[in-house]
């Protein structure tokens, strides 16, 4: 694999991720790792969400367990969300990078990660839909279906709402 030098901009930019994912880890009380801060660090760079694979490639350097545990452990943490796709391919995003925490502006919390996704039928590719007000929306009017059906008193705790079809890429071939 051949690996292409980096302009000024992009080292810049992975040291900025890379300054962001420690911040994150440190706030969501999960102890710093080189591993963690790269991976975190690689899906806070992409608009979607990424594979196993993509990751190994984006970081060919760490083996293949070491990944599996940084994922999974960001997972556990609300740092990213695993999505699975119909193909039984676990994907990784981070969904939202800044939350608004009210008077207080910014803040870098771990978040809920219940909101949309669109899976390419074409290339597999899945992509967070994020519109946070929308997210809530869907959520509670789901909610307030479940409510309102036979299954009085169920309370749902996680939802999965994907569109399929295909991405702007796809569409044009």
């Amino acid at each position: 694999m051949k690996i292409s030098p980096k302009v000024p901009a992009q080292v810049a930019a992975d040291r900025s991720s890379q300054e962001l994912a420690e911040l994150k880890l440190r706030q969501a009380g999960v102890r710093v790792t080189h591993a963690r801060v790269d991976v975190l660090s690689v899906l806070l760079n992409k608009q979607r969400a990424l594979s196993h694979n993509e990751i190994q490639d984006a970081l060919p350097t760490m083996d293949r367990v070491t990944l599996y545990r940084a994922l999974d452990c960001l997972a556990d943490a609300s740092l990213a969300h695993k999505i699975t796709g119909d193909d039984r391919v676990f994907r990784f995003s981070t969904g939202s990078e800044i939350q608004s925490s009210g008077d207080s502006g910014n803040s870098l919390l771990p978040q809920q990660h219940q909101h949309g996704h669109f899976q390419c039928t074409r290339c597999a590719k899945v992509f967070c839909l994020e519109q946070p007000d929308a997210a809530h929306t869907l959520r509670d009017q789901l909610q307030a279906t479940l409510a309102s059906t036979a299954l009085k008193g169920f309370q749902s705790h996680d939802i999965e709402v994907t569109i399929k079809g295909w991405c702007e890429r796809c569409n044009r071939v």
